[in-house]
């Protein structure tokens, strides 16, 4: 079997690096949303954003180290099954509890996903020039992302619910896959 072709390396790297940096920003506008539905206050609807940045970051070295470890595909594989999945938990939880819960993993598999996805682009790209170009288009997304997440976030709050935040990580999930 012959390695995929980098262009569609970057492509499915870029887009987990998306998810990881989407899902810290496109919460913030929904808080509101949530509270009226779960009945939480302020201070408990911190943690819906605490939850997944405070996993994420305690997670990231060890997960960078786990992916030398297990091969970063596998890794890059296994961060985003388990992202995605933690996102249908968070559009789907019936309480604040299991929404905590759902972001604290959610965070666990994004430091699973962030250095395995960079880690798949540098070595898709062996001439150094294509790799530079291809790891600015990597980062690039994350910066589309980060300033896209309010805006969807409050599209998708407003035309459809909260919930709708979560789900839309489920087509960009599997989209690599397809």
């Amino acid at each position: 079997m012959s390695p995929p072709a980098p262009g569609r390396v970057l492509l499915a790297a870029s887009l987990g690096f998306f998810v990881v940096i989407l899902d810290v920003t496109i919460v913030n506008v929904a808080l509101p949303s949530i509270g009226d539905d779960l009945g939480a206050d302020l201070s408990e609807l911190q943690w819906v954003v605490d939850a997944y940045v405070v996993a994420f970051a305690a997670l990231l070295l060890s997960a960078g180290a786990f992916g030398d470890r297990i091969g970063v595909a596998r890794c890059y594989s296994a961060g985003m099954v388990a992202f995605t999945l933690a996102s249908i938990v968070c559009g789907a939880a019936p309480s604040l509890e299991v929404l905590l819960v759902a972001r604290f993993l959610q965070g666990a598999a994004a430091a699973l996903l962030l250095p395995s996805s960079l880690a798949l682009v540098r070595l898709a790209y062996l001439d150094p020039g294509a790799r530079a170009k291809a790891i600015g288009i990597w980062a690039a997304m994350g910066g589309v992302a980060l300033a896209a997440g309010p805006v969807v976030g409050g599209l998708l709050t407003g035309a459809v619910d909260w919930r709708a935040i979560f789900f839309l990580n489920i087509p960009i999930g599997i989209g690599p896959w397809s």
